[in-house]
């Protein structure tokens, strides 16, 4: 296995492993398993399953955990304030009461013990002082839920109550997903726009941000071409103002974006039927299909951790 195999790679062992087919089914119990190499029968309803996964075995769990983190305070805190969503470098520093030097180090080591990974924007702002602290992510979805859910309640989890547990799980679960999504629509992206146009591929996939504007797709061609995109999970389809918006982000911070593409997991309203045009891309859950295609045994990862 490679050293550190795309979140694309975890998600198509797992999904290869358990026999998941359906996208979404494998998106929903990847964002708690994956990366464990765990066998994990979907027929099971996710709480029962990280109940006698995870939460039973607190104790062994923890103590292979704490060979990356040997019970430093100042790691856990930060692993848990990335873990609920705060990702730049100086909020974490600033919530976790920590100078710039002392976080830094932290985060660096984090990194080195392959929890964490650096997510730069793909290009830089305009004005220096615009630019906006780096961004840091978990890769591993399983480390992720651990840090979120488990090690913050781990007294009353060490003494089988899982009731605090519980009910932070009912909260934050649907964010989870979305967090894994977003990476896994980047994938999407480069994988279809490099089909679009084969002889001009995509070499840079991420995002861009800085102090004043986020946004949340932007790719780079082999000619130099910018591709510009935003998602939308809302239940409703999205409007012509999710296009106009993102238009509007490109032409603030000056980049010349050559395509635009849009990921709404529930499709568009009628009018953007106008706008099917040569430079305009439209994705939804339906082509995330496309990520889990042509599954085999050599899309399996072998993970050298204890399987429960």
């Amino acid at each position: 296995m490679a050293k550190h195999p795309t979140l694309l790679q975890h998600f198509r062992s797992f999904a290869y492993q358990n026999h998941i087919e359906d996208f979404d089914t494998a998106l929903s119990y990847f964002t708690l398993f994956g990366g464990t190499g765990w066998e994990i029968d979907v027929r099971q309803e996710k709480e029962l399953l990280v109940e006698k996964k995870i939460l039973t075995n607190y104790e062994a769990l923890h103590q292979g955990i704490t060979r990356y983190t040997h019970n430093n305070g100042l790691y856990h805190r930060l692993l848990s304030m990335i873990a609920l969503g705060l990702n730049h470098e100086d909020a974490l520093f600033k919530k976790t009461r920590v100078g710039k030097e002392k976080g830094e180090e932290a985060i660096d080591y984090l990194v080195m013990k392959s929890l964490l990974y650096f997510d730069y924007s793909v290009e830089k702002p305009l004005q220096k002082e615009d630019a906006k602290a780096n961004r840091v992510f978990f890769r591993l979805p399983f480390m992720r839920f651990w840090f979120a859910l488990v090690s913050p309640y781990y007294l009353k989890i060490q003494r089988g109550d899982f009731s605090e547990f519980k009910e932070k799980y009912k909260e934050y679960e649907s964010n989870f997903a979305i967090e894994l999504s977003n990476v896994l629509v980047h994938d999407l992206v480069k994988k279809q726009m490099t089909l679009l146009d084969k002889e001009d591929p995509i070499v840079s996939m991420g995002s861009y941000y800085d102090k004043h504007v986020s946004i949340e797709i932007l790719a780079v061609r082999k000619s130099g071409k910018l591709i510009a995109g935003e998602c939308k999970y809302s239940v409703k389809a999205a409007k012509i103002q999710m296009l106009e918006t993102l238009k509007q982000k490109c032409e603030k911070v000056e980049l010349e974006v050559s395509e635009y593409v849009l990921f709404s997991k529930h499709g568009f309203s009628a009018e953007f039927e106008a706008l099917k045009k040569a430079n305009i891309h439209f994705l939804t859950q339906k082509e995330m299909s496309l990520l889990l295609e042509d599954l085999s045994q050599e899309d399996k990862l072998d993970y050298k951790n204890k399987k429960y």
